[in-house]
């Protein structure tokens, strides 16, 4: 847990960061491509490449290419369709795609889910009631594809490292998940990327260099790391502790202008979908496949 907390707190920076410095004034598939380019950077020097297996080297390269190269490309893009409060409560459906990943694993699955996932959608029409568009719909399903990204890079990254040797270091190997990430990222920007809007200020420029090297080629690897020691249980949780910090951060320092009094009841219904989730939607699948 005292890595996936660390995390939390490093974490919880960035969506203002970006909401306020690079969203609509930074390209952000080059915003993408940056930031994953810096982190592979970071583990380039600890790369191990003799005695890794083929397998194992295309798993994390696939999953890098989820959990940071798709994971990005959405979650960039929902940034210019919401508001930076609109995206972290958004992000609340990521301890149930967690668990619902680990339940295909074992080849399971429970429609109670859906009443979770129902209740989350209540509380984000709830912050917009009278101004729900075509965009703001659109924005709620980036950011759900960007959650489906990371939850599957998480759960994948967790079990495949559960099978290795316990000799296996993995900031040795990590290097590979980054450069899955940069493969897609590469793809991305040169399909859709747009050379005329590259960073322009001092401060646009370390915003990418911090979000890079710090928060994704350290953060990402910490969280990782922080996932195989933790049940799926504490890793669902977690994944939501980011929310209040974010809110947080984002409100008392950039955004004092938003509609508190909405946003409050709206995040208090998406998280009473997790609570729900937690204490009764799992109760019930438990109940489901023990008979």
């Amino acid at each position: 847990m005292f890595y996936l907390s660390g995390v939390t707190l490093l974490w919880a920076f960035s969506f203002s960061l970006i909401g306020v410095y690079l969203a609509g004034q930074v390209d952000a598939w080059f915003s993408v491509l940056m930031r994953v380019a810096l982190a592979g950077l970071v583990f380039i020097p600890f790369l191990k490449f003799k005695g890794v297996g083929r397998k194992l080297i295309l798993q994390l390269m696939t999953l890098g290419g989820f959990q940071l190269g798709l994971m990005y490309c959405f979650y960039y893009q929902s940034f210019l369709l919401l508001s930076v409060p609109e995206v972290l409560l958004f992000t609340v459906m990521t301890p149930i795609y967690v668990t619902l990943l680990y339940d295909l694993v074992h080849k399971r699955f429970s429609s109670w889910y859906l009443v979770t996932a129902l209740i989350a959608v209540a509380g984000a029409v709830l912050i917009k009631y009278e101004g729900i568009n075509e965009q703001f719909i659109l924005g709620f399903i980036v950011v759900q594809a960007a959650n489906l990204c990371f939850a599957i890079g998480q759960v994948g990254y967790k079990v495949i490292m559960e099978k290795q040797p316990h000799t296996l270091k993995q900031h040795t190997v990590f290097g590979y998940f980054y450069l899955g990430a940069f493969v897609v990222a590469s793809i991305a920007f040169m399909v859709f990327g747009n050379t005329e809007k590259l960073p322009t200020t001092s401060t646009q420029w370390g915003i990418l260099i911090y979000l890079g090297t710090i928060a994704s080629g350290l953060g990402y690897f910490l969280w990782n790391r922080g996932a195989c020691q933790v049940n799926a249980g504490a890793l669902a949780v977690m994944n939501n502790a980011l929310i209040p910090a974010g809110l947080i951060v984002n409100i008392l320092i950039w955004n004092q202008q938003e509609d508190v009094l909405r946003l409050f009841l709206g995040a208090v219904v998406i998280m009473l979908s997790l609570w729900i989730n937690e204490k009764w939607v799992k109760t019930k699948v438990s109940e489901k496949y023990a008979q």
